[in-house]
């Protein structure tokens, strides 16, 4: 789903991690920390970002859920924020022409390259299992294994606070997904509904085919009576030919 944004109020929220509500990030703080975090794996050369790549990376088509379409003033905006929190600092290089940023998310949260390419790839594509996050994060850390996921990933919810929490199963899944917990833990009520309205369609799937079974046994059933008439019927007739 594309969401466009034209302005955000800028605000003087403490940094995450603090005990107030207020203290967690937007979808668009979410989305500019982790495109910073994501090029600094990719594109190295080219990082700190500059205010027009890294609005460019915001709106990126691919490997973003949801999408959307952020104005390069409202991703100022957003700059001033996080650095106000201390997740971003303006660089200044020699010779450079435009500022540059770069995110802190490694210094202010203590992450090694592979936490960090955990919690990345969840802040820019939402709820996952720990398979598809070492498909996904291969370009920013090379998991030998699910398992590698999974430590990395139990790390990120040992913190305190959580980074990372592990969500219920949905049903008629085998595996575990986690998600994020920067903007709250709203994201896990949200899923918890999505979880009751999904079971609650599967038990009114699974009633129906049950009764469509049980219909199609009866028609079954009736078709072997009709034709044991007919051949009852046939065998009386021949009696009088």
């Amino acid at each position: 789903m594309n969401q466009e944004v034209s302005s955000i109020p800028a605000s003087d929220e403490p940094a995450v991690g603090s005990s107030s509500a207020d203290a967690f990030l937007d979808q668009f703080e979410i989305r500019v920390l982790a495109v910073l975090a994501e090029k600094e794996a990719l594109t190295p050369d080219n990082y700190p970002l500059s205010l027009n790549t890294l609005t460019n990376g915001c709106n990126q088509l691919s490997s973003r859920d949801p999408v959307m379409a952020i104005a390069e003033s409202t991703v100022l905006d957003i700059l001033q924020r996080l650095m106000q929190r201390k997740l971003v600092v303006e660089v200044n290089q020699a010779g450079a022409r435009v500022a540059k940023y770069e995110h802190r998310m490694r210094v202010k949260w203590l992450l090694e390259q592979d936490k960090l390419a955990v919690l990345t790839t969840l802040m820019l594509r939402g709820i996952q299992t720990a398979g598809e996050l070492r498909s996904r994060s291969g370009r920013l850390h090379e998991f030998a294994s699910v398992g590698e996921v999974e430590t990395a990933l139990q790390f990120l919810v040992d913190k305190y606070p959580p980074l990372v929490a592990r969500l219920a199963k949905a049903p008629g899944t085998k595996e575990s997904r986690y998600a994020h917990l920067l903007a709250g833990e709203e994201i896990l009520e949200q899923q918890a509904i999505a979880d009751a309205i999904s079971g609650s369609a599967s038990v009114v799937k699974s009633g129906s085919q049950d009764r469509i079974a049980q219909l199609e046994e009866e028609v079954a059933g009736l078709r072997r009576q009709m034709d044991d008439l007919s051949a009852q019927f046939a065998e009386f007739k021949r009696q009088f030919d």
